[in-house]
């Protein structure tokens, strides 16, 4: 069958398709090419939109977290400001395909890996995602649970203290209440996420704010705190020199990439409605890199202030404002930074853990699944997985996996802009035996590209004197898939369709 033919705005590079796609096998109405009438997010909407995910409990201890590890407080702010940075690049890139086709990630993949192929990083990236669903409706609920003790101390207690899959009936309760909320923004799509985005990104600004000026007022000074800040380094004795850039910054750095790195590869999911190539640049710029400065900035000040007003370090923003209303016995306070917490992870959980794996299931099995329908999957699958009982491990492996997202990475950067050079059949990507087909839908080339940059990265596991691969396994990946993938496709394609 012959695809749709594309149209070109005159105004612009945006691509649209003549008629809608036709191949059943591919044809979804949530897949398919945003029209360029549809296309009507600006710079504010995807600022917002950082700024919501942006602000979150694991933002606000991301440079404590950098600290423990050997930095000072300065060199934790410039390993999340070059992190940023450096993920603001893959974002912007690959972000330009959403905005000039109007696909989301699946139907991108596709041109590197095929349409089968897809399916690999897609559907990875995707339980990655609900796993991160799960543990953000955990961190919400137990918000939403202590804003109830608060008015209602005895609400602990329900249930007679049992512990079901490791919560109490209170936490569930909350949980299931918390999970619902966010169900109804998928349930409503993507504007209602935008509008939720957009309202929930100068409330949290300015709550924070706040806690920064509670902090300084009551720590003494910005630089006294600062100085305090020392304290909350927990290595036994700091490196120095090379070990100190290769055991402790280039680890704190390619963390600070690996925070968003699932969001560098999904991101057409959201520039597929963005108004222009410009509003999609300058809004993840303006949105991304200050907004995680700022709040990681914050979350260190007001940590170190804990350390001079209490005599310890309090990470968890959680116990700070139980101890904070329990001082000022202000109700009214706590509930409120209760439900600042809840609004906050809500922000955060909708747009960067559901958006991605509702697409990437829908992408798995068109005929059954919309975007609303992959959501409801992506939420219940978060439910099931239960990954608040493995916390701990699953952050870990998490580090580790920023290695097969550089991978991947590496091949769809090399792909769209070495190889094709931003040109894409968008017709054949919704054509089960068109230019994307490959070998039996798989891009053979592509997932050897993947699975050297993997190795290779391995051998930083393997090797004691290869460790800076491993340590750097994001950029490890990025840069051996790019240029096997190049290498194995013979560089630049004289024809993309």
């Amino acid at each position: 069958m012959s695809a749709p033919q594309p149209n070109t705005s005159p105004s612009s590079d945006l691509v649209e398709l003549s008629a809608p796609p036709s191949d059943p096998a591919l044809d979804n109405a949530s897949l398919n090419p945003t029209r360029i009438a549809d296309r009507t997010w600006g710079r504010w909407d995807l600022a917002a939109l950082w700024v919501g995910m942006s602000v979150c409990i694991p933002t606000y201890m991301l440079a404590g977290d950098l600290i423990r590890s050997g930095m000072n407080w300065w060199q934790a702010m410039l390993a999340i400001l070059l992190g940023n940075m450096l993920v603001l690049a893959p974002m912007i890139l690959n972000g330009h395909a959403g905005t000039r086709y109007g696909i989301p990630f699946p139907v991108f993949a596709r041109a590197a890996f095929g349409i089968s192929g897809a399916h690999i990083p897609s559907i990875t990236r995707a339980l990655v995602a609900c796993g991160w669903f799960g543990i953000q409706t955990y961190i919400g609920g137990e918000a939403i649970s202590a804003m109830i003790a608060l008015l209602w101390p005895g609400w602990l207690e329900i249930g007679g203290g049992a512990v079901i899959l490791g919560m109490s009936v209170s936490s569930w309760v909350t949980f299931a209440a918390f999970w619902l909320i966010n169900v109804y923004f998928v349930w409503r799509g993507t504007e209602s996420i935008k509008w939720m985005e957009k309202a929930a990104a100068p409330f949290l600004l300015l709550v924070g704010l706040a806690l920064l000026w509670w902090a300084v007022d009551k720590g003494g000074s910005l630089m006294t705190i600062l100085d305090q800040s020392s304290e909350l380094l927990e290595a036994e004795e700091s490196a120095s020199g090379l070990d100190w850039i290769v055991g402790v910054f280039l680890p704190g750095l390619t963390a600070m990439v690996g925070f968003w790195a699932t969001l560098s590869l999904n991101i057409p999911d959201f520039t597929r409605y963005a108004r222009s190539q410009r509003e999609q640049v300058f809004g993840q710029l303006l949105g991304l890199p200050p907004t995680m400065v700022l709040f990681s900035f914050i979350g260190v000040v007001v940590t170190a202030a804990t350390v001079i007003l209490y005599g310890k370090a309090i990470w968890d923003p959680v116990e700070l404002v139980v101890r904070i209303a329990g001082e000022t016995q202000s109700t009214g306070l706590a509930f409120l930074a209760m439900l600042t917490l809840a609004i906050a992870t809500l922000s955060t959980n909708i747009a960067a853990n559901i958006v991605g794996p509702a697409n990437s299931f829908a992408n798995a099995f068109p005929r059954l699944l919309t975007f609303r329908g992959g959501g409801m999957v992506a939420a219940t699958l978060g439910v099931l997985l239960c990954p608040w009982l493995l916390l701990n491990v699953y952050i870990g492996w998490l580090v580790s996996y920023s290695g097969l997202l550089g991978a991947v990475g590496g091949v769809l950067l090399a792909d769209y802009w070495l190889v094709r050079r931003t040109e894409l059949d968008l017709g054949g990507l919704y054509e089960s035996r068109g230019p994307y087909s490959y070998t039996g839908g798989f891009n053979l080339k592509a997932i050897a590209a993947t699975v050297a940059g993997l190795a290779v990265v391995g051998l930083g596991y393997l090797v004691p004197a290869l460790a800076f691969l491993a340590q750097g396994a994001w950029f490890t990946g990025v840069l051996v898939s790019a240029v096997v993938y190049t290498l194995l496709m013979g560089g630049r394609m004289k024809d993309a369709s």
